[in-house]
Order: structure tokens, then sequence, then C-alpha cells
């Protein structure tokens, strides 16, 4: 009875055993159907990313700078891809094999299931050519994207360029978003503006059969979100300004840069030697990027924001209103030409004054008055006494924007230097140099290095008597929006307001005055009274470099302009001519017609004739 009892468990036990292995067959079989059905799924539903439609520039005028044209990439899904007749293929693309297979490599790498770029910037007359017969080739297929194109020659520093989104800029936060074969704005304003540019991305499913071909909206579009366009971008930019500035550095290596003082919008901005922003843009951008990059005058390198030059006598200026500031010095404080200090530019009348003296460009008055200014006896030891001095002298002129970014809407902005105790420290060591060492700041050589942007927006500031905004290239963004709300801050120097009206006359002089350093910058035959200084910048490379930096009207400034001209001499005779031809430009909107003889000059005189 127990031995009949024992076989009824195992029996029981046996169909137990047969039942679970029963159910779980089924169970297994469910799933794997459930995950071959989902993978059925995948291979016949397409989501497509919708690039919106990329924001447009316009200059200040409402004139169209920058837009949008249609151009077609060939993408790759590797996994699609069967049967490849790798000749035929490369035949009708005219691609060269190993450039197929390169290409096919790096798809896979990327993602074997994901579509990647393969040929990109397809024209019309190009995708006509080849799409009735993407149908023999499985697993590539046309996406239609925007590409940039632009209605103007010039600004392509600032304008920037939008190209192919790199695996770099992929791994970053801000481009999570973004897939391979997109565009992003690599450098200029198209970069710093990027997302206001962008806008925001749609997405539509698709079902498609094995080949590839569209069979209709997935769920009648359920899940489909619509794109929304990017937001347009007003510059401040005056397009026939720039169009001017440019053709007049043709020939050179330099800058100009203009801004309106009342607003900090930049009204010019000329980087020479320049190149045309199209060359940046369409079929074949890359081949072209690499020969702008290794063209031995480098018209990639963006002077005005990248360049940190000595200012030369045109920093004479600030180194006065410092001194007045901390009445090292007042405004009639005579000093003598005393060579034995510094050289002078050239023999000229006593040095009574600050007029006279800015007037002139008396180098050995400024050495004077820069050294009052340091040695005020702050310590008993004199090491320590000039390290003090110079870090109060650091602090005043600093609070000007220079030898620190000044926060412009372009990203590669450089500080510049404007240095202090502790630079001497590391360079020369603690309480091992006096003011000797530093003497070269009083006429604005040696270590101290400013931008182009800085050097404009030194005369905006000037201009305004003490106050500035941060220079920008953007005045509105979208329909009736203004410019990002750090644009909208003033900036106030620490020195007074008050004491900026005893330089004017000064500047004044230098272009009316009889005998001014820059009189070829006189506008006074049209009505237009300039404040300005010349300046020639020692260069231990070469020739010397000429500078001019001033505004306009004198007493209503509406453009302040600094001019950079390397290897080209004495500021008066190049830089100062051709500050007043941008500023006429502006203001008038022409020329004076016997004035092209200054053009010429500028643009194929042998400037280094007058150059040491």
């Amino acid at each position: 009875m127990q031995y009949l009892e024992g076989r009824q468990y195992v029996i029981k036990g046996i169909f137990l055993l047969v039942g679970l292995v029963f159910i779980a067959r089924l169970f297994v079989m469910q799933v794997l159907d459930t995950t071959y059905k989902t993978a059925a799924d995948r291979n016949t539903l397409q989501r497509l990313v919708q690039v919106p439609y990329r924001g447009l520039m316009y200059d200040r005028h409402d004139s169209l700078l920058v837009t949008n044209t249609p151009v077609y990439d060939l993408m790759v899904v590797p996994r699609e891809v069967r049967g490849l007749d790798s000749v035929r293929f490369c035949q009708l693309l005219q691609l060269p094999l190993a450039e197929l297979r390169a290409s096919l490599r790096a798809a896979r790498t990327y993602s074997r299931t994901k579509p990647s770029p393969l040929v990109q910037n397809l024209s019309t007359p190009d995708l006509a050519a080849i799409q009735d017969n993407l149908i023999d080739f499985p697993g590539f297929r046309i996406q239609a994207r925007m590409a940039r194109a632009y209605r103007t020659s010039n600004l392509a520093h600032a304008l920037g360029y939008v190209g192919a989104i790199t695996p770099a800029f992929l791994e970053k936060p801000r481009y999570a978003r973004y897939q391979p074969g997109e565009n992003v704005g690599i450098t200029g304003l198209e970069a710093f503006y990027e997302d206001t540019l962008m806008g925001r991305r749609g997405v539509q499913y698709r079902m498609v059969n094995v080949r590839g071909i569209e069979k209709g909206r997935f769920r009648d579009g359920e899940f489909d979100t619509l794109s929304v366009a990017g937001q347009d971008l007003h510059l401040s930019i005056d397009a026939d300004l720039q169009a001017y500035g440019e053709k007049l550095l043709a020939q050179r290596r330099g800058y100009i840069v203009a801004i309106e003082p009342a607003t900090g919008e930049i009204l010019c901005f000329v980087s020479a030697p320049h190149f045309q922003p199209q060359l940046l843009t369409g079929k074949g951008a890359g081949n072209r990027y690499m020969a702008l990059l290794n063209n031995p005058e480098r018209p990639l390198f963006d002077r005005p924001l990248m360049a940190v030059y000595p200012p030369g006598s045109v920093f004479k200026l600030v180194n006065e209103l410092v001194a007045l500031q901390t009445r090292a010095v007042l405004p009639n404080t005579p000093f003598d030409c005393n060579w034995k200090l510094v050289r002078c530019t050239h023999r000229h009348e006593y040095p009574f004054n600050c007029d006279i003296a800015i007037k002139q460009s008396c180098n050995p008055y400024f050495y004077q008055v820069t050294r009052a200014s340091v040695l005020r006896g702050r310590s008993p030891d004199k090491f320590e006494d000039v390290r003090l001095g110079l870090n109060e002298w650091q602090r005043l002129v600093k609070s000007f924007g220079l030898g620190e970014r000044l926060g412009v809407d372009m990203a590669q902005e450089k500080r510049g230097l404007i240095p202090g105790g502790d630079f001497y420290d590391k360079r020369m060591g603690y309480h091992r140099w006096t003011f000797r060492t530093v003497y070269s700041l009083a006429i604005g050589q040696g270590e101290v290095g400013l931008t182009g942007l800085q050097t404009a927006n030194l005369m905006a500031t000037i201009a305004n008597r003490g106050w500035y905004y941060a220079p920008h290239f953007v005045r509105g963004i979208g329909a009736g929006g203004g410019p990002l709300p750090q644009y909208r801050q003033k900036h106030f120097t620490a020195v007074d307001t008050s004491v900026f009206k005893y330089i004017i006359p000064g500047m004044r002089a230098v272009v009316d005055g009889r005998g001014g350093t820059g009189e070829n910058a006189s506008l006074a035959d049209v009505g237009i009274a300039v404040a300005g200084k010349t300046g020639t910048v020692q260069n231990a490379h070469g020739l010397d470099h000429a500078t001019f930096a001033g505004f306009a009207p004198a007493d209503d400034p509406k453009i302040a302009v600094a001019v950079f001209i390397e290897n080209s001499g004495f500021g008066g005779l190049s830089a100062a001519p051709a500050a007043a031809l941008v500023m006429e430009k502006y203001l008038r909107g022409r020329t004076a017609r016997y004035r092209n003889r200054w053009e010429s000059w500028i643009q194929y005189g042998d400037l280094g004739k007058y150059a040491h």
C-alpha cells in the first residue's frame, strides 16, 4: 500500500514537471514572437527628424545678409545595405572607391541601425543624376536640408560659418539633441547664437517597405511633432560701410572696427586680409577651408578679436586720464620734452599742458605723467612704492574694459594685457624692478596689449565721457526683439566723468589743429569735427605699424573708429585717413570725390616707405 502511494507521488511529480516545461516553452515562444515582431516593426518604421528652417541675418537697414538654400545629403543605414555593387555605385556618384569604403566604415562605427551621412551638400542637379538609380541600392536614401547662402561677400569673420557637426561636438551636452549629418554653427555669430538660430526640431514617423520605399504615415501622424523655425538676427552692421572698409584694406593686413558710442552697436568689423563667406558653404567647402587655413596671409585669423597689439600713442590718452583722476597732474601741468628720458617722435612746440602734449604726441611728457601717477610715495621702499603705484594704475586702466574680455557676442575674443605688479614680480622677481622697467607703458609700448575691439571701445568710452555698453553685433532677435540683456547694461570707468573734458580739446587739435599729427583725418571741409589720436607702434619683427583711433562728430559722437595697418609706419599717413573715410562714409553716406586719392594711397601706396 505504501509502495503504491509512493508511485502516485512520483507520477504526479512527473506530470507537474512536464506541465511546467510546456508552460515555459509557451512563454519563451511568446517572448521570441514578440521580439521578432518588434524587430520587424522597427525595420518598417522610419523616424525622420525634421530640421527647422534656420534663422536669417539682416544688417541694421534690414538688408538680407544670410539666408538658406536647399541641399541634399545621401544617407546610409549600414544594416540595410545588401549586395552593394560598389563599382557601379561609385561611378554613379563620381566617388572614389576608397572614400566609399572609409565612409561606410565610419557609418558602421557610429551605428549599424541609424542613418549617417555618406555624401553631403548635393545640389539639385546632383540629386537629379542619382535619385532614379537609388532604388537599386537598398540602405541608401536622400535627406533634404537647408544650407547657408549669402547675399553679401563681406563680414565673413563676424558671420562665422555652419558645418556638419563633428563627433567632438556631439559629446558636448549643448549638442545632445543633434544627429550626425546635421549642421551647426562653428564660428562667429552662427556659433554664439546657435540655439536662437536653430529653432526646435520636429519628428515624423513613416512606414517603409524592405526596399526603403515610403508606404505612408505611421498611425496617421499621431506621434509626429512639428518643427519650429529659428529666430532671425538683426545685426548692427552697416553692410555698405562694411563693404567700404573691406575695400580699403583689401591689400593690407590689419583691422577697422567702428562702434556707435551711444549703444555699443558694432557698425563695421574689418579683418584684413578677409575672405568671402560663400567659400565655406556647399560642396567642396572642406577643401576651400584647408586652402584658407594654409594661406600664409592667414585670412581666417580674426584680427580685431584675436590679435593683441601694443596700442602705441593712442594709449597716452588713458595714461593722461589716470593721472588726472589721481591728481598726480593737472590739465595745465607742463613737462619738458626731455629726450634723455625717452626719445620723442619729432621736434615740436613746448608742451605747456596736456592739449599740446596730446596734439604733438610728446613721449617725454607722457613718460613724466605716468611716472607721477605711479610713484606717489605710498611706501618709503622705492620698490614697494612702484609696485603699489602700478597696481593702482592697473585697476584704473582695467576699468576701461582693457585687459579683460568685453563680452562681445563672439566666442574667440582675447583679453589683451594690462600688466600689474604680480606680472613683473614673476618676470623680474619681487622688489627687483623699478619705474624704468615699466616706463614703456607710458607710451603704449612694452608689455601692454589691446585688441582692435578694445581700442574702438576705448574711443566710444571717451566719446561718452566715461561709460560704455559692451560692444555687440546683434541689435535685435526675432520680430521686434532687442539685444541680449547684457548689452543694455552701462559700464562706468573708475575715472570721473568730469575728467574726460580735459583731453577732448587736445584730441581735436590732433586732427584740426595746425601741425597736429592726425591732420589727414580732418573732415572740417564737410563740417565734421573729428577727435582722435595717432599712433606708430614699434615692431621688433619688422616695419612699424600704423594706428589711429577717434570719433565724430566731436561734440555729438555718432561713430567711434579704430584702424590698425601692419607695417605701415606713421599712423597719421595711413591709418588716420582710413578712419576719416570710414567716418565720412557713415555720417554722410558718401565720401568727397577729391578724397579718392586717400583711397588709392591706402589701397596701393608704398606705406612701408615711411616705416622704420
